[in-house]
Parts: C-alpha cells; sequence; structure tokens
C-alpha cells in the first residue's frame, strides 16, 4: 500500500518525533521547512490558549513547499486537556495527529471529520491491531532503543508481526540517528523513519544547554532504560540522573509509591530534570541549527540509497 499523498513529497521518509518541553514551535517549523515531518506534543504548550497560538504561528510561517506537521495528543485519562485540545487541532486542521497511550476513537473521527491523518504509537503486535480496529491510518513501532518512552522488542520482531498483516502506513522508531538508519527501517519493511533524539542537540530546541552538551557528550553506553521515574520503561542519559543526585546503577522502583523528583509530583518537572534521549545518541556530536541536522539526515540518506543501488557481489562481473 502507497503512503497517502500528504506524505509522499517528503526530502526523506522522516517523521521528528515529538519529545516533551523539547519539541518547539520553531523546531517544529525548521523540520518541516526542510522536507521532513516536524512534530510536537500538545502539551508542551502549557495552556490551550497556548496552543491555539503556537498553531496559529506554524499555520502562518509553513508555506505551500513544506512538509506537513503533527500534533502528538497524549489519550490518557489523566490528560485534563484532552478534549479541548483536540477541538483546537480540528479547528487549525492538523495534517498529521500522532495519538499515544491510547487508540481514542473519538480522536479518530474527529481528525477524519477534516481529511486529517492519524498515527498511533505501539510497542507490541497487539496494541497495534487495536489501534487499526479503532481506525487509525498508520502505525509507529516503537522499538527497543527509542528515547523517552521505549519498546523493548526489536525491530526485526515488531516490524515483522505487524507486516504480517497490515500493509498501511508504518513508522519505525528506536535509535535511529542517521541516514543509513533511515534507509535500514525502510528495508525492514518500514514506510518511514520516526526519530527524535538527534534533533535535541539543535538550537532550536527547548532543551537546557546542560542537556545538549551531554547529549554531544554521550554514547549509547550512557543510556540507561528504566521505569523508575514513569512506571513504564523509558531511556534517559545516565548523566542527568546523577545530576539529579540519583545512582543510575541503583534505580529500584517501589511497587506501592509512584517515583518522581519533583517535590511536587509535576511530571514536567521530572522531564526537565530527568533527560530522554535515544541508543542512537552517540552520533550526535554537535550542536546546528534544525535545518542543517535535517539537511545531513537527508543527504545521509541518498547517499545511502545510492550507494546500496551501486554495490555489487563481489563475484558479479
Amino acid at each position: 500500500m502507497a503512503l497517502p499523498s500528504l506524505l509522499q513529497h517528503l526530502a526523506a521518509p522522516i517523521v521528528c518525533a515529538p519529545m516533551f518541553i523539547v519539541s518547539s514551535p520553531e523546531l517544529v517549523i525548521a523540520q518541516c521547512r526542510a522536507g521532513l515531518v516536524g512534530s510536537m506534543p500538545a502539551l508542551n504548550a502549557r495552556t490551550a490558549a497556548e496552543l491555539e497560538a503556537w498553531l496559529t504561528r506554524i499555520d502562518a510561517a509553513l508555506g505551500s513547499g513544506a512538509a506537513p506537521y503533527a500534533i502528538n495528543q497524549i489519550a490518557h485519562r489523566t490528560n485534563d486537556r484532552l478534549a479541548e485540545d483536540t477541538e483546537t487541532i480540528v479547528r487549525h486542521r492538523v495534517p498529521l495527529v500522532i495519538i499515544s497511550l491510547a487508540a481514542d476513537r473519538a480522536i479518530v473521527d474527529a481528525v477524519h471529520g477534516y481529511g486529517g491523518l492519524v498515527f498511533n504509537d505501539v510497542i507490541s503486535d497487539r496494541q497495534a491491531r487495536k489501534a487499526v480496529d479503532n481506525g487509525c491510518d498508520g502505525l509507529i513501532a516503537v522499538c527497543a532503543g527509542a528515547g523517552g518512552h521505549t519498546g523493548t522488542l526489536s525491530p526485526f520482531a515488531l516490524v515483522a508481526e505487524i507486516r504480517a498483516w497490515w500493509d498501511g502506513p508504518l513508522a519505525l522508531s528506536g535509535a535511529i540517528a542517521n541516514g543509513r538508519a533511515v534507509l535500514a527501517a525502510e528495508v525492514m519493511g518500514a514506510d518511514l523513519a520516526y526519530l527524535g533524539s538527534p534533533f535535541i542537540a539543535t538550537e532550536e530546541a527547548n532543551a537546557l544547554p546542560e542537556y545538549k552538551a551531554l547529549v554531544q557528550a554521550a554514547t549509547s553506553a550512557d543510556i540507561v532504560t528504566t521505569d523508575y521515574f514513569s512506571g513504564v520503561p523509558a531511556n534517559f542519559l545516565a548523566g542527568s540522573i546523577a545530576r539529579a543526585g540519583l545512582d543510575p546503577a541503583a534505580l529500584r522502583r517501589s511497587a506501592d509509591k509512584q517515583t518522581n523528583v519533583s517535590p511536587t509530583g509535576d511530571a514536567r518537572k521530572t522531564w526537565r530534570d530527568i533527560w530522554g534521549c535515544g541508543q542512537g545518541v552517540g552520533q550526535i556530536t554537535d550542536l546546528v541549527p534544525a535545518a542543517s541536522r535535517a539537511r545531513r539526515l537527508v543527504d545521509e540518506y541518498h547517499a545511502a540509497r545510492a550507494a546500496l543501488r551501486t554495490s555489487k557481489p563481489e563475484d558479479e562481473p
């Protein structure tokens, strides 16, 4: 099945993942102008009114030559802005909506009402089937190595299981940090690569300078996978955990007590201080404008495609 027309003319098959706190309107605009799908969580805006202003800014900045943008909705009962933010999304006719945590049929129907697309991120074949049953247009397979909340399955396992029954749009997430990995995702059976961590170390990212510096200095050995902070597995920079006064090697979650480094229990403050990043971090070594990061990914992807087309087995004349 071909990708929807909305996603057929990207500079490279890349959806830039929405990153809590880090993704900003300026980052989204730069990503889209570079020919990639830019995205951000609706909850990065502190209020519904601020989300309205941000979407107005994005709509005004993106011309006809830009790629589409996406907004991420956390479809969970704890998100008390879910309905209001969905109304804002509908007013702005956001081209692509990414649902996390649950395949909410009400959101799907609302977005389909104006002709938008809905993708759902999933970590298992069971979740993928449920998302399709609820009308989602595309799936995002979140596999081991993804930054922030992560899956635990190998992409070789999860993509193959989903492709056994689903021929619709499929994006792959998990330690994708260069153009060669984007091509590898396609070869594996995905239509799109879904990546965020390379854009943490960009000028437009809403991340502290210390966060950006830690990303540039880290390797995969500096990524800690733990459910300590949110109750589900997530990948964090060990340096940020140590910076918060905790031992990255001794995180033990209490079954009857929510762990939060914020005294007020504010999840936003937890993610402000404990910094998510994927296992591809070792390939992120400089701080650049988002347009430069995007251009590098695009160039690497097309170079990898060209090299694959021209390569021949040693015994081939």
